[in-house]
């Protein structure tokens, strides 16, 4: 097949079989293809790079296989393939697993449309898809746990995207192009540079679950089906960071304020997700805040490249390794828990799972000779641009970011067990097992594969002692700490609930629905009507001179205005999207 015929099935395959499981769900012969539906885009990863234009398609879409593309959709579309077997067999006998599928598949096309897509407008209605999509992954098991977790994915999901489309306007009147290779440079130049960098820092930090946003992580991976959790904290987050990757303008200006503000937000990110992580009583609620810690350290080189534009090159080097490495180990770690919940059956069995459980979180902490010490190297390196004492200081922060991270799976695999061990199971199903297998492959060979330059560089001093010192002191340092406390820390009731931030924004927000609801026909109401009289009239009077028109729409063109009342239309939805009353554990 051509390269031109592998993009448009990569593409296409997904989008046609998410249809086809809404409108045709009876046929056997989609539920035998579906769970095969990313192999077109990993086939896609062997040819060489190319680009496609379509000038007949939409504004004139461009579609392209370029270097940073190319690692994207390798791991993405492998961990896509690997979560679509199991997801078969994981949702067999749920009566709405067609209706999973179906989501399933179009967030997958979204998913690859967003690697591919090199113009703006093809680009946001594939992340528009992607996100959309996901929120019926999201909300797919019912009850009151999946609404509330999907009511705040799609607040923030919206509130996201309204950033990314008054930025996507401002950056492409600056450009004067669609495409998005010319996107970072005008931005650059913009006198609106800083407004434009801050929308697209929020818009995508949305998906990568910085500070503050990432309330959403912690409440969709537990609610959300084992295969779904897989790809939302390995590959749907990548997104937005592939996002900053096409359109900030790294290593084109120097903007420290914002690239040293994002090394200190992904620096608090990692250390406190592993404080609120400790303190959860659910093994993928804990997975969720590893993701939003482990985002926190890929924002590093991001915030590195803006504020220092000479350290791009090593920036994005650390960038795409270590967004490989994460994609495979945490969806590794979230299928496998899916499997010990649900396919163990003896003791002994147990121990098996929970040994290949261990695999992947080895890696996530950058054990020696694993994907994480090759990705905590790449990152390391990258703080070369920055001042000495400042690098010192990093690359200490990172190594006890690290003690964090080992604490936290341990916290990870000690739940796990508890739960394997108070459930009931029957006959292990041998086949989710099975499925389950390339994932620890992947884990295993992936990043050496892609990599190859780099893990040849890496295994010429690997097995140094200062090496071997470097990555074992971290993981050592968390097994100490958990012999330490870990028992006294398991038999203590300190809980915080899962979104943290989010438990007194709702209560306030809520109460300030509350309030005007309460208030609204003597407080609102008259004032609005006479208001609304007003304005009438006023109107008619500008109409029947001729300028009522040319004034309003002049009004509304203006960028900001626009802007502004669109937020405040995302507002208004977040405020009508909350319930009656909120409980919490």
């Amino acid at each position: 097949m051509t390269p031109d015929g592998l993009m448009a099935a990569a593409l296409l395959a997904p989008l046609l079989l998410a249809t086809a499981q809404f409108m045709a769900p009876g046929r056997w012969v989609l539920s035998a293809i579906a769970p095969w539906a990313a192999a077109p885009a990993l086939a896609l990863t062997l040819v060489p790079e190319f680009r496609v234009d379509l000038p007949w398609l939409l504004l004139g879409t461009r579609l392209e296989l370029d270097h940073t593309g190319r690692i994207f959709l390798v791991f993405t579309a492998l961990l896509w393939l690997i979560a679509g077997p199991y997801a078969r067999i994981y949702m067999a006998s749920d009566s709405k697993h067609r209706r999973f599928a179906g989501f399933f598949l179009s967030t997958m096309a979204g998913n690859f449309g967003v690697i591919l897509a090199r113009d703006v407008a093809s680009f946001y209605l594939f992340f528009a898809l992607m996100t959309l999509s996901a929120y019926g992954l999201i909300v797919h098991e019912g009850g009151e746990e999946p609404r509330r977790a999907g009511r705040v994915y799609l607040v923030l999901a919206m509130f996201g995207e309204a950033l990314l489309l008054v930025a996507f306007l401002l950056s492409v009147s600056a450009a004067d192009s669609l495409f998005v290779d010319d996107i970072p440079k005008a931005v650059a130049l913009s006198p609106l540079r800083d407004l434009i960098v801050a929308l697209f820092l929020g818009g995508f930090g949305v998906k990568v679950g910085v500070p503050v946003l990432h309330v959403w992580l912690p409440l969709a991976h537990p609610v959300a089906p084992t295969p779904a959790s897989a790809v939302l904290s390995g590959v749907i987050i990548k997104a937005g960071l592939l996002g900053w990757l096409r359109f900030l303008p790294l290593g084109q200006a120097a903007f420290p304020n914002w690239g040293y503000g994002l090394m200190a937000a992904g620096i608090g990110a990692a250390f406190y997700a592993v404080a609120i992580g400790l303190m959860q009583k659910d093994s993928k609620t804990v997975l969720a805040y590893s993701s939003v810690s482990q985002m926190g350290l890929i924002s590093v080189p991001v915030g590195l490249a803006l504020a220092t534009p000479a350290g791009w090159p090593l920036a994005s080097a650390a960038v795409t390794v270590y967004a490989a490495h994460h994609a495979l180990a945490k969806g590794a770690l979230f299928l496998g828990v899916g499997v010990v919940r649900t396919a163990a059956g003896s003791e002994r069995q147990l121990g098996w799972l929970m040994a290949g459980l261990v695999l992947p979180a080895l890696a996530l902490a950058g054990a020696p000779l694993t994907s994480g010490a090759l990705a905590k190297e790449s990152l390391k390196k990258s703080l070369v641009a920055t001042p000495e004492a400042l690098q010192h200081w990093l690359s200490w922060t990172l190594s006890l970011a690290a003690v964090g991270t080992s604490l936290l799976l341990i916290r990870f695999l000690y739940l796990v067990k508890q739960e394997a061990v108070t459930q009931t199971h029957g006959n292990a199903n041998r086949a989710l097992i099975v499925a389950w297998m390339p994932a620890l492959l992947g884990v295993l060979t992936l990043t050496w594969i892609v990599f190859t330059e780099k893990a040849e560089a890496f295994f010429q001093h690997a097995l140094e002692l200062g090496t071997l010192w470097g990555s074992l002191w971290p993981i050592a340092g968390g097994i100490l700490l958990a012999c330490l406390f870990g028992r006294r820390f398991v038999r203590s009731d300190l809980s915080i609930p899962a979104g943290d931030l989010l438990v007194p924004v709702e209560r306030l927000a809520l109460s300030v629905r509350n309030t005007i609801e309460s208030h609204w026909p003597r407080t609102f109401a008259r004032p609005l009507q006479q208001t609304w009289k007003f304005l009438r009239v006023r109107i008619g009077q500008g109409m029947a001179r001729g300028q009522g028109m040319a004034r309003g729409q002049a009004w509304l063109e203006s960028m900001a205005v626009a802007g502004i009342l669109f937020l405040l239309l995302v507002l208004a939805f977040a405020l009508a999207l909350l319930p009656k009353h909120i409980g919490y554990e």
